[in-house]
């Protein structure tokens, strides 16, 4: 299942990729975000591996760094007992301070069956949970 959301941001491009690429702000806009956990490779080169904690420890993500480009994009493979997805996020300078912020979900593989029927049942839930996230960083953003 693929699917892609987008949002302007009234901040220019330097200002909202600096608040995006810094892990520490993501307790302000994801739901239940901790931590993460930095655990092996070079931070933030090409297979580099971190742990993501939500909701006290409840989901766990081992992310891997597909792609690094900062401050215009950075793709992730997301692996989760139950679900496997790669998150490809970009920014584009519009002018006028204002950001394009695009993120293109594929949900690759679910390892467990309550997510496929989830995913049967509702299949717009995923990308509204994504899209919920990115109202959540435009606000924080424009702060």
């Amino acid at each position: 299942m693929k699917f892609s959301c987008e949002i302007e941001i009234y901040a220019p491009l330097e200002q909202v990729a600096a608040l995006w690429f810094d892990e520490s702000n993501n307790k302000h806009w994801q739901d239940g975000f901790e931590s993460s956990k930095f655990v092996t490779g070079v931070k933030n080169e090409v297979d580099s591996k971190s742990i993501l904690s939500y909701n006290k420890g409840k989901m766990i993500l081992e992310e891997t760094i597909l792609l690094y480009n900062y401050p215009l994009e950075k793709k992730g493979l997301y692996e989760h007992k139950h679900m496997s997805n790669t998150q490809h996020t970009k920014f584009k300078d519009l002018g006028n301070n204002k950001t394009l912020y695009l993120s293109e979900v594929d949900y690759i593989a679910f390892h467990h069956f309550m997510p496929r029927l989830l995913f049967k049942l509702f299949p717009s839930m995923f990308k509204k949970m994504s899209m919920k996230w990115m109202k959540q960083f435009k606000a924080f953003a424009e702060k």
